[in-house]
């Protein structure tokens, strides 16, 4: 079992950026694939981003190619999702999650993960 904590989190200006952490407690935090999902408000919980193990395999949705950035730092067991340009359609709170069954993935199924942290909320003000 390990818990996940995310920060970073905040209200921004349309165009502008955050970075999301999630730092993992646990030292077998390079087993484990990590990804990034958001629900919006009303709406359900959606894919971000992914990233494998090894950091060698990447996934994105399409809503957020060549915006968004996911980052890993096994040394100090944390997770990072860079967010640029975001805009008004943005707004949710974002989870991180990790993989444990299938670290050489990047999965993009919520059904995938088996560990959850509790969220941050960003809100992109037009």
């Amino acid at each position: 079992q390990i818990q996940l904590v995310e920060s970073g989190g905040g209200l921004v200006q349309a165009g502008g950026s955050l970075r999301l952490s999630c730092t993992a407690s646990t030292h077998t935090f390079g087993t484990f694939a990590m990804g990034w999902f958001r629900q919006p408000p009303g709406k359900e919980r959606e894919f971000v981003a992914a990233i494998n193990w090894r950091g060698d395999k990447i996934n994105y949705a399409d809503s957020v190619k060549g915006r968004f950035t996911i980052s890993r730092d096994v040394a100090k067991n944390t997770a990072y999702l860079e967010m640029n340009s975001l805009k008004s359609e943005d707004t949710a709170v974002y989870y991180c999650a990790a993989d444990r069954d299938s670290p050489w993935a990047a999965g993009v199924s919520v059904s995938e993960y088996e560990y959850w942290g509790q969220g941050t909320q960003v809100t992109v003000s037009s």
